[in-house]
């Protein structure tokens, strides 16, 4: 066997010199937009598609692009294809595509709709891209040298618009992400506009709110728009927007959320309908076609379509939630902005490009105005300037004889000398001299304007306006407050009757009617099991069940199907999906969550918790921590009004009222000593004192605690109670 030879190495030294390097470079040159709206694979794409000329030019092949995009970018064909789709307005992913396409580029709507291999489509810049390449050959950027050295591209691209706000833009970096929801192009204009008037102007008086190509209706809610806007982190909800064929029993969606698909829908409501839980619905497909998007909901006779639409929309994801993480590249550092912090960015970049931009072109009519100036000297003489030109003998000493002549520089002497015949003569140099006082004003305006950051504003506020003048757009998700909005009801249509409820110690639930119950004859159950706990309660009622592993489930009565005492009913861990070896070993009816739960464990301590602990706002199924397990727990009992229980030890009983006991709002808290236990004595039941039997309780009675209890005496014994170890 050959030897194998490796370096010891300190994992904190291979951080440093391996995952840091690859940790930042995902993060800068990768995963995260820049404050031009552009990540490096959509900047190369773009440049290089600019560079074919196809910003004016007719289509050309994807592969064409592709092939030629790899000079810039090192990644593999398909990735940068995949770049190129969804840029596409074929796709629909972007509110402002930056490419024409023809062929088949898939939605982004759709999973199955897959696009066509880049041979057989066809693409070219879209007409916006003037707006983003209009300054690009004006010194407006800094280029640099690409991967190999062989070539020069933008490090950022000169929008003259706040692209970084227009599309939706979705990074996963290394620690950090990034989620941009996307604005419509012309109230991003108008804001950028006011916001460059006056820092302090309302944006929300602009920018209404988020847009999405697929549409939708966003529900608005302005506190919580207020929060985005200002921290560029939150949450908002899109649902889906649909018709109804009261002819066919047809509801058609034709709008979706952003963030989900066709599949995905008819996924989970093919799911809920398997699972019985979408009886309404007869049968969903997909109809998308050439027209559009559509997924068709056959609803059965009876069905109210805007309940039934309601339900979906809480249990599918036709109502889906975008979460915001304006996370952003500024100067190479990732900062998270709200929509201000943002737009101030933009415009002191778009003003550094616009100074540059001006620089570039004064540079060129100042150099245009100094030849023209040498050129004006000549007209005085030009007899002598063909002169010096004829005698000179040698070439290169042409430009030097020039200079002396007439006393001017190199640049314009060259000017000079390479003047055509034709164009000597006194007519066509006094038409080139008239363009020295144009010049001149020009150079004067251009001065000023750099001189003064208003005049600069004032040029950025004209790009943008002419923008929202050439490109006129309408917003394609609508908004519906929050307030007009109805929220679905699952317990509207839900019938509530008279239930009795049943608990077996190996975990079986039964719900039988009263009159199934007196007709049904002896309870049954598996063999070895036997009844632990029975209540009587309504259909529509919450019940929680408590497990020995300190948690809680929570179900609503209608959550189980109606049963007969002739069954084993439902088995819980595998209705509510316990975890492994969790088993059950109490429930109550919660009601109005008034109340306590009393709970008793082997250390002598007992616990009185407010039942209002087990109330959540949310629709959580599962309560961690229902009960504190520093100790065993040996019973507990629901209290909706105080009451006298009774507290057994291997030879003793206590009897108190719980009033004596402090009530909790913690559900873990560890309660009070209730038993001053003996050695080698522990709790071992807890009854509640009205049907327990005990003959004499004023025996064991006590008034405050904690208390030492009474020896129990014959016919008092714990081998009449049923305790949830048993």
């Amino acid at each position: 066997m050959s030897k194998q030879y490796y370096t010891e190495q300190e994992i904190t030294e291979t951080l440093e010199s391996n995952f840091m390097p690859y940790a930042m470079s995902v993060i800068v040159s990768r995963a995260l937009p820049e404050i031009d709206g552009f990540k490096p694979s959509h900047r190369k794409l773009l440049y290089t598609m600019y560079r074919m000329g196809l910003i004016n030019g007719p289509l050309t092949k994807s592969a064409n692009v592709v092939g030629q995009t790899m000079k810039l970018n090192p990644h593999g064909d398909a990735a940068i294809y995949d770049t190129m789709v969804r840029m596409t307005r074929g796709n629909e992913s972007l509110l402002v595509p930056f490419v024409e396409s023809k062929g088949n580029f898939g939605k982004v709507y759709s999973r199955n709709m897959e696009c066509a291999a880049p041979r057989y489509t066809e693409v070219k810049l879209a007409k916006i891209c003037d707006e983003v390449f209009g300054d690009i050959d004006q010194d407006a950027v800094d280029f640099v040298d690409s991967y190999d050295g062989k070539m020069k591209e933008p490090v950022l691209l000169p929008t003259a618009f706040p692209n970084i706000l227009v599309n939706s833009i979705l990074g996963i970096a290394v620690g950090m992400a990034c989620n941009i929801c996307g604005f419509d192009l012309n109230e991003v204009c108008r804001t950028a506009i006011e916001v460059l008037k006056n820092p302090d102007h309302d944006i929300l008086s602009t920018l209404k709110a988020p847009d999405f190509p697929t549409g939708g209706e966003l529900i608005y809610n302005r506190a919580q728009m207020e929060d985005i806007y200002s921290t560029g982190r939150g949450s908002f909800k899109v649902r889906s927007v649909w018709r109804y064929s009261k002819k066919e029993r047809i509801i058609e969606v034709t709008q979706i959320p952003y963030t989900t698909t066709v599949e995905a829908i008819i996924e989970k409501m093919v799911e809920l309908i398997k699972a019985g839980k979408l009886k309404e619905v007869s049968d969903v497909r997909d109809e998308t076609d050439r027209g559009g998007l559509k997924i068709a909901i056959d609803i059965k006779t009876g069905v109210d379509p805007d309940r039934l639409m309601q339900k979906l929309m809480k249990v599918t994801p036709l109502m889906d939630s975008f979460a915001c993480n304006f996370n952003v590249l500024i100067g190479g550092v990732p900062r998270v902005m709200g929509v201000r912090e943002i737009l101030t960015e933009w415009n002191a970049w778009r003003i550094e490009l616009v100074k540059r931009r001006i620089h570039f072109d004064l540079k060129k009519k100042e150099d245009k105005l100094h030849l023209l100036l040498g050129l004006k000297k000549i007209l005085l003489d030009i007899d002598r300037a063909i002169s010096i030109i004829r005698e000179t003998e040698e070439d290169a000493e042409v430009i030097p004889n020039l200079m002396i002549g007439f006393g001017i520089d190199q640049a314009q002497a060259e000017f000079i000398a390479e003047i055509k015949l034709r164009n000597i003569n006194k007519e066509h140099i006094m038409n080139r001299l008239k363009e020295v006082d144009d010049l001149e004003r020009e150079i004067k305006n251009l001065k000023s304007i750099l001189g003064d950051n208003e005049k600069i504003k004032g040029v950025i506020i004209g790009e943008l306006e002419n923008i929202i003048k050439k490109y006129p757009t309408k917003r394609k998700t609508a908004i519906v407050f929050e307030h007009e909005i109805e929220e679905f009801d699952e317990t509207v249509n839900i019938e509530d009757y008279p239930v009795n409820i049943f608990l077996s110690r190996e975990g079986y639930f039964k719900k039988i009617t009263p009159l199934s119950l007196r007709m049904g004859g002896e309870q049954k159950f598996k063999e070895g099991d036997s009844l632990r706990l029975a209540l009587s309660g309504s259909n529509k009622q919450e019940v929680i069940f408590l497990t020995d592993k300190s948690q809680a489930y929570k179900a609503h009565l209608y959550d189980f199907d109606d049963s007969k005492a002739s069954v084993l009913g439902d088995y819980l861990p595998q209705k509510l999906g316990f975890d492994e070896g969790e088993s059950v070993i109490y429930m109550f009816l919660p009601g109005d969550y008034g109340g306590s739960l009393v709970y008793a464990f082997e250390n002598g301590k007992i616990a009185k918790i407010e039942c209002a602990a087990y109330n959540t706002k949310s629709n959580r199924r599962r309560l961690t921590g229902a009960y504190s397990d520093k100790s065993p727990l040996v019973g507990v009992l629901h209290m909706p009004v105080e009451g006298e229980i009774a507290l057994y030890t291997q030879s003793r009983l206590i009897i108190f009222d719980t009033s004596i006991v402090t009530t909790k709002n913690t559900r873990t808290a560890q309660g009070v000593a209730a038993f001053a236990l003996k050695k080698g004595q522990t709790v071992t039941a807890l009854v509640p004192l009205e049907g327990s039997g005990i003959e004499n309780p004023t025996r064991y009675r006590v008034r405050s605690l904690p208390g030492a209890g009474a020896l129990i005496k014959e016919g008092d014994g714990q081998d009449k109670q049923l305790t949830i170890g048993e």
